[in-house]
């Protein structure tokens, strides 16, 4: 089943949860800010329109944890009261996915490395049944330099696992500097596509590029998993924060929370 977006204003959709989302961090005074906002298009565009009930979404990248969180409070899977205690004592919503408390959130992530063998996991169980459930699992740039992600990535293409696909968010800029520089551009297009991955280059921010690039990969049955290359800008929408290291760690004054507000506003909903 494909969902229609004719109904659905997705600028006003994608801003409205970047305000949530910078009100988590502001509520909870803390960071991590700059690397949901990079992906939030991302998980717009494939676990709030184009998830299916029996496929399964993994943020392999928990530290963008927020964004899950304001996706999953959007499709009412989380409620305003539960998303309020974000970051708090004895919240089921901790800085990293939590398992076991909500059905959006299958397993732990944020050990970098782990979500995409625990996605061709799922994607190997679905073809073992014989089903058609797919896997998502959107990574960083930064985490395709972990050994288990080419291990995974290796398992996929030798089982022939066409209904795995992986989102990468390539922003650019990792925990302590530009992915370039760090271990090189393990992010390649070029380099998935040579391991056997049906590799895919997009622009992060377009929400109807992304939803036409995931339905055309779930349509191809053709033993090759999937590679989608999402080109995003980390802190996508605050003008102060984009491209912009230090915003994968700090948190927000008032004032910054006020003018990141009024950003988002200005772009979003004018």
């Amino acid at each position: 089943m494909t969902l229609t977006t004719e109904a659905i204003d997705i600028k006003a959709l994608c801003g409205q949860l970047r305000l949530n989302i910078l009100g988590l961090y502001n509520q909870a005074h803390a960071g991590h800010i700059g690397c949901s906002l990079s992906c939030i298009d991302l998980m717009v565009g494939t676990l709030v329109l184009r998830k299916r009930p029996q496929d399964t979404f993994l943020l392999s990248k928990g530290h963008a944890a927020a964004s899950l969180y304001a996706c999953l409070n959007h499709l009412g899977e989380i409620s305003d009261e539960v998303l309020a205690t974000y970051y708090q004592n004895g919240t089921t919503l901790p800085a990293h996915p939590a398992p076991n408390q909500h059905a959006g959130i299958p397993f732990a992530t944020g050990s970098l490395g782990h979500g995409l063998p625990i996605g061709t996991g799922v994607a190997q169980a679905s073809k073992l049944l014989g089903d058609d459930a797919r896997a998502f699992v959107l990574m960083s740039d930064g985490e395709t330099n972990e050994g288990t992600t080419w291990e995974a990535a290796h398992f996929a293409v030798q089982h022939g696992l066409d209904n795995l696909i992986v989102l990468i968010d390539k922003n650019g800029l990792q925990g302590f500097g530009n992915t370039t520089d760090v271990l090189g551009d393990t992010a390649d297009a070029r380099t998935w596509t040579a391991m056997g991955f049906e590799t895919v280059e997009i622009n992060g921010h377009d929400v109807e590029q992304i939803t036409a690039t995931i339905d055309a990969l779930t349509m191809a049955q053709n033993g090759k998993p999937k590679a989608v290359i999402a080109h995003t800008v980390k802190g996508k929408g605050v003008s102060y924060m984009e491209n912009r290291l230090e915003w994968h760690y700090l948190p927000m004054t008032p004032a910054q929370y006020e003018q990141a507000t009024a950003d988002v506003k200005a772009r979003y909903f004018s």
